[in-house]
């Protein structure tokens, strides 16, 4: 997805097929900054292999430590199932900037901020969560299929976005849409600044930051 001197590539952090996109658009364009959707603290952990220990609790607080810990247990479990280990396709474009003397831009809010906001999510939607778990668990109903080495179609992406939004609005609020803002921002700053972007971000994200990108692009 290009808009004047910026390309957008929506990816699955876990998927093969994310990661020869990034590689390919890398490649052929060399821009001369890549933007990731991660934060300073993300980024360290990434390249550095970093992992939580006991220790991380004295900082991060056991909510948001637990938090984390769900969130890259879940990830390393999916990356098993497709033999790829998660947040590759952000390792190869890290990998790729040094190789074509690129900038690296992290766009992303700071962890810590989100996983903060998240526990306070309210009431009303923690027991719609665990009412939507147990409900997955014993009653059987039609679910919708994945293909976990690809990146979702966009209409299947929209269609999740908005069961999202409608299900945990204020979770919608922390991971999608206040992100995307501060997402879109960056980048549109960087355009001003830069002569070629590339971006990779989630490719929930991906449209909205766009949207908002041509938004701001408009009002000046």
């Amino acid at each position: 997805m290009q808009y004047k001197n910026l390309i957008i590539i929506g990816t699955s952090h876990i998927s093969k097929q994310s990661i020869n996109k990034v590689k390919q658009t890398l490649l052929k364009t060399k821009p001369d900054i890549i933007a990731i959707e991660l934060d300073k603290k993300r980024f360290l952990s990434l390249i550095q292999n970093k992992k939580l220990n006991l220790k991380d609790i004295k900082h991060l607080g056991l909510k948001i430590f637990l938090l984390n810990a769900l969130g890259s247990y879940i990830q390393k479990k999916l990356g098993k199932i497709v033999q790829t280990e998660p947040g590759s396709d952000m390792k190869i474009a890290i990998q790729i900037a040094k190789k074509i003397n690129a900038k690296i831009a992290l766009i992303d809010q700071p962890v810590d901020i989100t996983l903060k906001k998240l526990t306070k999510t309210p009431l009303k939607e923690k027991l719609r969560f665990v009412k939507d778990i147990l409900r997955d668990i014993f009653i059987k109903k039609q679910r919708i299929e994945f293909d976990l080495t690809k990146v979702p179609s966009q209409s299947l992406i929209n269609k999740l976005i908005k069961k999202l939004k409608k299900d945990y609005p204020y979770i919608y609020q922390v991971l999608i849409k206040e992100r995307n803002q501060i997402m879109a921002k960056n980048l549109y700053n960087l355009m001003l600044n830069n002569k070629s972007v590339v971006a990779i971000v989630g490719a929930g994200h991906k449209k909205e930051i766009l949207n908002l990108i041509k938004c701001h692009n408009s009002q000046k």
